[in-house]
């Protein structure tokens, strides 16, 4: 799930857009808080997913639900008409691709560098603080972190930055040795 938010073709034109009105009508934080609720939102709830992907839900229907979610969200007027745009020309599927365009395009203006960190269990703010510090020190600004829990990983730490991956996981460290101990 969180790998649907990678950047695709249709994802950065149609974020482009976005980014360039939501910076002509002087609202730009504003969308760009709307669109990390969004995202969480896609994230927590396969309702929202399949109102989105489902080819047997009209795009009608699909703007309607997109702009009931803004409604309550009490999402910004760019946010939602753009919403209801996506959904009326049938591209509501793209929505994590056009958030995480916007994303890039916002990290390229402000010269913030994102940085997504999975760990198996929560991270306590302590640990927070000295991997937000250590990716600090190693890429000479200030990274936004966002953390993800995945159990699957067993242990240690994956963090992403652009498009490169630090994995120190415990389940890759281990499918590693089972990989060369086959090779022996």
């Amino acid at each position: 799930m969180a790998d649907d938010f990678r950047t695709t073709e249709v994802g950065e034109r149609y974020a482009q857009a976005l980014f360039d009105l939501s910076q002509e009508t002087g609202a730009l934080d504003a969308v760009r808080g709307d669109l990390a609720a969004l995202k969480a939102a896609w994230l927590d709830s396969a309702d929202l997913r399949r109102l989105a992907q489902s080819p047997v839900i009209s795009a009608d229907d699909q703007a309607k639900g997109l702009s009931a979610i803004a409604d309550k969200a009490k999402f910004n007027a760019t946010t939602k008409k753009f919403l209801g745009l996506l959904a009326q020309n049938g591209r509501a599927r793209d929505l994590p691709g056009v958030i995480a365009g916007f994303q890039v395009l916002h990290a390229k203006l402000t010269g913030v560098v994102a940085a997504e960190v999975v760990s198996a269990l929560p991270l306590s703010a302590a640990q927070t603080k000295s991997i937000q510090s250590a990716l600090r020190a190693s890429l000479g600004r200030d990274p936004e972190l966002t953390a993800r829990v995945d159990p699957s990983i067993l242990g240690g730490l994956k963090v992403k930055v652009g498009s490169k991956l630090f994995d120190a996981s415990l389940k890759t460290k281990l499918d590693q040795m089972k990989f060369a101990l086959k090779r022996a």
